[in-house]
């Protein structure tokens, strides 16, 4: 008996690279876009790894638990690390970056996250890679979250290492991922003796077997079903167009913010201002006496399907996410979870307004993007 998922034909090596040059499309690049069989963590370490060592002096920018990973990251490779840590409620400015070269002149690496899904913020890259560029520093980008609900641009903003998800905004798979490489992060890694080769985490391997081979001769057996589920979800953003899809993505936070600060009871976006919230996720600050978590979980309770969350560790007791990405990005679901949100609230006595929030999350929302 034949099974779609499971009777596959392999996957040659030109449609794997038809599927990469789509994401390249996708992030308007010129550069090598290698995608990588895992989650996005397999890029992400190994851009570290390849790019830094010994010799590195690394600005790392901490807006959320992800930049706490890369510091750890690069000091394993040998790095010195300088952090820049700015509260998880808001965001980093180019102001910020610009004070850390001018004490340490000698940064030679920056490791920033786009957006933050986990805390609800997102950092002003255009601004940021213009103060990297005067630097001359290379420039590693986490756009995990933020592509397909933001603009990511590689090329244009200068980025060396940009690596992508699609398992968030783009509402494809967790199990497959890409980054784009500039030339002068591939000559980085070739004089860095310790950047891994002969290893699943080897960025090296795959520019000088699958690249500079012209792509014809694939390193090992790729994941097949992740890979048809990347093609299928970058067919399925050109079809709607990338702008349409980020325009979504905006108008879910506008939305979100708007009806939990319609909503009351307490409630109150964890960002505070909408320019440096993300557009992939909203997180919102449980009311004073409450904990977060014990909300969500009365809120899923009505619909276990909301993607509700509570922060992560600590932030459990503060932190309410609202995972308006990939399909959950749209008026009725933002709604449901505001809703639902409202009655774990209203349960705990206090005073609720579900109707205003249900308003403020229609006009916030719009016409056009509904």
């Amino acid at each position: 008996m034949t099974h779609p998922f499971l009777d596959l034909a392999p996957l040659s090596a030109a449609r794997f690279a038809s599927i990469e040059d789509r994401v390249a499309r996708l992030l308007s690049t010129e550069q090598d876009v290698v995608i990588t069989q895992g989650e996005a963590l397999l890029p992400l370490e190994g851009a570290i790894r390849a790019a830094a060592g010994p010799g590195t002096t690394a600005l790392n920018v901490i807006t959320g638990p992800y930049g706490q990973t890369f510091g750890d990251w690069l000091r394993d490779c040998g790095a010195t690390v300088h952090d820049l840590s700015v509260p998880y409620d808001t965001a980093v400015t180019a102001a910020q970056i610009r004070a850390a070269f001018a004490e340490h002149p000698e940064i030679d690496f920056v490791s920033l996250v786009h957006a933050e899904a986990a805390t609800g913020n997102t950092n002003p890259v255009a601004g940021i890679a213009e103060a990297v560029r005067e630097q001359g520093a290379l420039f590693y980008l986490d756009a995990v979250a933020s592509i397909g609900a933001e603009p990511v641009l590689p090329d244009a903003w200068g980025v060396d290492l940009c690596v992508i998800g699609a398992q968030k905004a783009l509402g494809g798979p967790a199990g497959v991922s890409a980054v784009s490489v500039s030339e002068r992060a591939w000559a980085r890694m070739a004089a860095n003796p310790r950047a891994p080769r002969r290893s699943y985490l080897s960025l090296l391997d795959w520019k000088e077997r699958w690249i500079d081979g012209g792509r014809k001769a694939l390193l090992h057996a790729p994941a097949q079903l992740e890979m048809l589920a990347l093609e299928a979800c970058l067919e399925r953003v050109e079809t709607a167009g990338l702008r349409t899809v980020t325009a979504r993505h905006r108008s879910a936070a506008a939305a979100t913010r708007a009806g939990a600060r319609a909503l009351g009871g307490g409630l109150e976006p964890y960002v505070h201002k909408d320019a440096e919230a993300a557009p992939v996720a909203t997180t919102l600050r449980a009311p004073s006496g409450t904990v977060a978590a014990e909300l969500v979980a009365r809120a899923l309770a009505t619909d276990p399907a909301l993607p509700l969350a509570a922060g992560g560790g600590a932030l459990a007791k503060e932190m309410i996410r609202v995972n308006h990405y990939g399909a959950h990005a749209t008026r009725d679901v933002v709604g449901a979870s505001l809703t639902a949100l409202g009655a774990a609230l209203a349960e705990q006595g206090l005073d609720v307004d579900p109707a205003a929030a249900r308003r403020a999350v229609q006009e916030a929302w719009g016409p056009a993007a509904a």
